[in-house]
């Protein structure tokens, strides 16, 4: 509450101010704590009534009446995985530009566990939660209990029949671009490692293999699908399932990045050399791709820049905003290195 009276002599309101700038108390609480999210013009209308009207914000005693909505749940599936690592970190940073503070919890792929932190952080008054979800979720559990009375965003793994809105990468257009690059580099058996067809992003990656495949006129072959969990040690299963192959292929599209380096791993410790006896992409661009042995060509998935974005989707929940309008499908891009065995002269080159 400010100290500045009104004419009736009680001390002016942020409800005050939106009345007389035309927005709602929300927007006014916005341009108050600084956010991005505001547009430019409406930021300038509500600061000309607060200077107007000379309120000033008591930012104490505004954090002791709304101290739990500025807490966003923020549940990771797998924090194991240095991917998810570096989303936490973008969404932090997300958060923390808008002034809300995060607090992070790890399901570790396990529902049970999942169900138990959400109904925790429910319980703590969170203003919102952005959850990368645990295998097997289910769609219509969320959708129940969450589309309507807890802004939910869902990142990285889509949830068919989930109402709530999505972040993510194009995971078919990523994995199409990387098998048409290993395509042109010549290759014509090209395997699929790691994941499994009950998760949704490995459904959207082999979509993007296929296509990539058909889309050359070569001969689709869904045996060369080695299916593992998208783990380091889960590629050293794979690669090893598609070396034993009776027509092993050459190149080998990953589930990610830490498949494709327990792939790389593995192939080494059998004397053989990804790049040069087996062409080998990952997925996500994880910053120890760049330092694999040997370093990973993979698809980018701009993975801080997709934390950031799912910040911003949810306190665009949170203001009010239409969920449908709150999805993001982000571009990807492939990175060039050595395990793709591509000429010098391209490696390091990011194809558009």
């Amino acid at each position: 509450m400010g100290e500045t009276r009104t004419g009736s002599g009680r001390p002016t309101t942020i409800v005050d101010i939106a009345r007389a700038a035309g927005v709602s108390k929300s927007t006014v609480s916005l341009v108050l704590k600084g956010s991005s999210l505001v547009k430019p013009e409406t930021k300038a209308r509500v600061e000309d009534v607060i200077e107007r009207f000379g309120y000033v914000y008591n930012r104490g005693a505004a954090n002791l009446r709304t101290a739990t909505s500025s807490f966003v749940g923020m549940v990771i599936s797998d924090l194991t995985n240095p991917f998810f690592c570096e989303l936490a970190v973008g969404i932090e940073e997300g958060l923390y530009q808008r002034g809300f503070v995060p607090i992070l919890a790890n399901t570790n792929e396990d529902t049970e566990r999942q169900a138990q932190v959400l109904r925790s952080m429910r319980e703590h008054g969170v203003g919102g939660i952005i959850m990368s979800p645990a295998r097997g979720t289910d769609a219509w559990m969320l959708a129940s209990l969450y589309s309507r009375t807890m802004p939910m965003v869902i990142t990285m793994r889509q949830i068919i029949g989930s109402p709530l809105p999505y972040v993510g990468p194009d995971n078919q257009a990523g994995a199409r671009k990387a098998v048409e690059h290993l395509i042109g580099l010549g290759h014509r058996r090209i395997g699929f490692l790691g994941g499994y067809a009950t998760m949704t992003t490995q459904q959207e990656r082999i979509s993007g293999w296929r296509d990539a495949i058909l889309g050359a006129g070569l001969p689709f072959d869904d045996t060369l699908v080695f299916e593992s969990m998208p783990t380091r040690d889960g590629g050293r299963q794979a690669v090893e399932a598609s070396l034993a192959h009776p027509a092993r292929p050459t190149a080998v599209m990953c589930y990610n990045d830490i498949v494709a380096m327990g792939a790389t791993r593995a192939l080494a410790m059998r004397g053989l050399r990804a790049g040069k006896d087996m062409a080998v992409v990952g997925f996500d661009d994880i910053d120890e791709a760049e330092h694999n042995a040997p370093p990973l060509t993979t698809v980018s998935a701009e993975t801080r820049l997709m934390g950031a974005r799912c910040a911003e989707s949810l306190l665009g929940l949170i203001q009010g905003s239409d969920p449908q309008e709150m999805g993001f499908t982000g571009p990807t891009r492939l990175v060039v290195r050595e395990s793709c065995g591509a000429p010098v002269s391209i490696r390091q080159k990011e194809l558009a």
